[in-house]
């Protein structure tokens, strides 16, 4: 999607969005407006009882002197509860209307739109930023879609006096949008097309953005010693991949933030099937990789100034002859034994060795994991928040106000003692699932016993945020991409200057 800035005059076509704060306070571009039509934009909101509460809308078509376009009253609630991720949500909601309509252009009125405590160019880049979040369609194999069903919208404008200084803001809020696509768009994927494989070459493909990028295939992965990662993916024909991503952008004495994702491209649940009726979706369980993936590319795109690493591994869940049985004991990375009792409990077994690699590699300064890991979360948490499990507390504190920063929030879960016990096992080190209580966080104590003692480590479960099954605020229905801004936020706050 192109999104310019510009001070130039307004477009006699197309669509116009004006917003409106509630109160009654109209904007420069409002007033502007309203004398170009004639006093049309206050007539309309008097009729359509337009207070200018959050979402509430106005279109009058083909106004006086925009004769060929529209202009849209939106409603931006009170000037005093307008925040950059409420910026977002205002960008948003336009294009949701607007995207899949006749409409080419939408340009957005902002002369005189402002906050008290957000910098006028800041508001407005995050409005064109929240537009470019939302206009987003995974579109590549319809070839018989009718045209009302496909997207029209190809272009989106800043109109504002504050054009040139917003335009430098959203420079970085682009790089992260793309980053936001590419998870988006590896989530949407199939499984006959997104496989380890294939998923391995598409990061070597971000080596042009100037990320390194390192593959470990079976063999590799066998002399390392990861018996518990291999053995998920044994019973499928396509090689099970290690993909290590690197982005240093930092002084070269500073210790790497490493992000590791769970990719598991399809879960059949192995010799553990899972149920026919809905397994299609198996296909985002590798969401957690995607977000990784996602915001290594956010953060060399915006030339993040940190050391970051992101490790995911790549495996298909298949239930063939020589697939992994329940019972079987593998040995992982760490040395440690696992019991694999419910072959469907296979993030984890591959999170646990690319948890030890991590450690061993790149001595992090910090690890944080992502996984569409349990139904339970969804039990938990709806598809409101992801889970975070740490015993971290300062950890935990900065995960979630960088959740609450870009509106991907998280929510703390307890990790405990008695957690660790349940996933005893009678003949190995520990088992991979305990009983159905507690699912999500025997999981998080699971993949606690491969993070070595000093080290601050978080796990978010994110199997109730990979995927939207109804339309949000900034995605339709599909992937969300969730993670990748959760992330680049948290490297920005908290590990560049």
């Amino acid at each position: 999607m192109n999104v310019t800035f510009s001070k130039a005059a307004l477009p006699k076509t197309g669509a116009i969005v004006v917003p409106v704060f509630q109160g009654g306070n109209r904007t420069v571009g409002f007033r502007s407006l309203n004398k170009m039509t004639g006093g049309a934009l206050e007539r309309a909101a008097k009729v359509g009882d337009f207070s200018g509460k959050t979402g509430q809308q106005v279109e009058l078509i083909s106004p006086k002197g925009f004769e060929n376009g529209s202009v849209l009253l939106l409603g931006a609630g009170k000037p005093g509860e307008m925040t950059l991720v409420n910026a977002h949500k205002l960008g948003a909601r336009p294009v949701a209307k607007y995207f899949k309509s006749h409409e080419k252009a939408l340009t957005f009125v902002l002369d005189g739109f402002t906050a008290n405590d957000i910098a006028t160019d800041e508001l407005h880049a995050a409005i064109a930023y929240g537009a470019r979040l939302r206009a987003y369609a995974f579109d590549v194999y319809r070839t018989t879609a009718k045209r009302s069903e496909m997207p029209s919208l190809k272009k989106i404008s800043i109109n504002s006096s504050e054009a040139l200084e917003a335009r430098k803001v959203f420079v970085d809020l682009d790089g992260i949008a793309d980053g936001v696509f590419l998870a988006r768009d590896l989530v949407s994927e199939p499984a006959n097309i997104l496989h380890p494989e294939s998923y391995a070459e598409r990061c070597k493909e971000l080596e042009s953005h100037g990320l390194k990028v390192e593959v470990l295939g079976e063999k590799a992965m066998a002399k390392l010693g990861m018996g518990s990662l291999l053995g998920v993916g044994q019973g499928s024909r396509k090689e099970s991949k290690l993909v290590i991503m690197k982005w240093l952008g930092g002084d070269e004495a500073q210790k790497p933030v490493c992000f590791v994702g769970k990719g598991v491209c399809f879960d059949t649940g192995g010799i553990s099937l899972k149920p026919g009726e809905g397994m299609w979706d198996m296909k985002w369980d590798m969401g957690g990789s995607a977000a990784v993936t996602g915001v290594m590319l956010a953060l060399a795109k915006r030339k993040a100034t940190a050391n970051v690493v992101g490790i995911i591994g790549l495996v298909e869940n298949m239930p063939d002859g020589d697939a992994q049985r329940p019972g079987d004991v593998v040995t992982s990375m760490s040395g440690q034994t696992i019991e694999v009792l419910n072959t469907d409990a296979e993030g984890r077994l591959v999170l646990a060795d690319a948890l030890t690699y991590t450690q061993e590699e790149f001595d992090p300064a910090v690890i944080v994991d992502l996984a569409t890991l349990t139904g339970a979360i969804i039990i938990a948490l709806a598809h409101e928040y992801a889970g975070c499990f740490s015993p971290d507390d300062e950890l935990v504190s900065a995960l979630t106000d960088a959740g609450k920063a870009t509106g991907e929030e998280v929510w703390r879960m307890p990790l405990n003692k008695a957690h660790d016990d349940m996933i005893k096992s009678e003949i190995a080190d520990m088992k991979n699932i305990s009983g159905r209580e507690g699912g999500s966080s025997t999981a998080a104590a699971f993949l606690k016993r491969f993070v070595k003692d000093g080290i601050p480590w978080a796990h978010i479960d994110i199997a109730g945020m990979a995927w939207a099954y109804k339309e949000k605020p900034l995605c339709a229905k599909g992937a969300s991409g969730f993670g990748v801004r959760l992330l680049d936020e948290f490297v920005r706050a908290n590990y560049e200057d």
